[in-house]
């Protein structure tokens, strides 16, 4: 096999005949939501991180513009007073009926407002990924989460948004993952010995990062050794090409930057593909 083949997933979505297709909106302030919108409808301007050597390997592959209902963008909340009386009157007139809501980068009044307008609207989800403490912090968290409970809405908080899976308890969340194949990472590796090593010949996304860094980080471990320094380099300096919106500030929860949380998923990710070749390599022997 080439170790100049890519990615070419082929993996469609996984949706029963008596369901219909997930549909969602995002309510956001900032560019990391516009680059999840842009990686969801597989926009062909979005990732020019390859430059001149782009080989469209995720281009033609999924496209879910038909689950994006609409996508609200508000003001900065630097724009906006520390405190909002009337949040309301900052969140769509007409929000669609859909099952589920994307909220980022939104001021902490009208993120907390926000609720109380999807049940009206009868979505039934929300997602508030966590990419800088700052914006979502513990305490806004909580209450939140209690208001959610109360109007018997799911929510998740993935911190950061690639570490999101499925959940037998959120139905409706677990579909963004499994039918949309976003989430957290995963990878299907192949390998191959040349000259004495042994290179990954082929990493296949069958699950991407929101953010679409995926793709890039498996289109970079084609032609890689798999020595686990130098593998490890190898991603890190993928990972941060591409680059990951995560924040490098410290996260009190976690004692650590969300930036390394990221890179910890997507490593822990091609280990595990890594594990999975060599165990059907194993398998293909006996």
């Amino acid at each position: 096999m080439s170790t100049r083949t890519a990615m070419a997933s082929g993996v469609r979505p996984k949706i029963s005949h008596d369901e219909k297709p997930l549909t969602l909106i995002f309510i956001y302030s900032g560019e990391y939501a516009e680059r999840v919108i842009r990686n969801l409808i597989n926009d062909p301007s979005f990732c020019k991180s390859c430059g001149l050597y782009c080989d469209s390997c995720k281009y033609l592959v999924y496209n879910h513009v038909q689950n994006v209902r609409a996508a609200f963008a508000l003001p900065s909340p630097s724009e906006l007073p520390a405190f909002i009386d009337d949040p309301e009157k900052y969140l769509p007139k007409n929000m669609p009926t859909v099952d589920l809501c994307i909220a980022s980068g939104l001021h902490k009044d009208i993120l907390l407002e926000l609720p109380k307008h999807m049940k009206k609207a009868c979505v039934k989800g929300l997602i508030v990924p966590i990419e800088d403490f700052a914006e979502v912090p513990s305490g806004l968290k909580r209450q939140l989460n209690g208001k959610c409970q109360e109007l018997g809405l799911e929510i998740a908080f993935p911190k950061p948004f690639c570490s999101l899976e499925p959940s037998k308890d959120k139905p409706t969340i677990s579909r963004f993952v499994t039918e949309l194949n976003i989430g957290k990472p995963s990878l299907e590796i192949s390998t191959e010995k040349r000259g004495g090593s042994k290179l990954i010949a082929s990493a296949i996304v069958r699950r991407s990062a929101p953010c679409g860094s995926t793709w890039y980080v498996a289109r970079k471990l084609v032609g890689q050794k798999t020595e686990t320094e130098s593998l490890h380099d190898a991603i890190a300096k993928a990972h941060h090409s591409y680059p990951c919106t995560a924040t490098m500030g410290v996260d009190p929860e976690a004692k650590g930057p969300i930036l390394h949380i990221a890179g910890y998923i997507i490593r822990e990710e091609v280990q595990k593909a890594l594990a999975q070749a060599k165990a059907n390599t194993d398998l293909e022997k006996r």
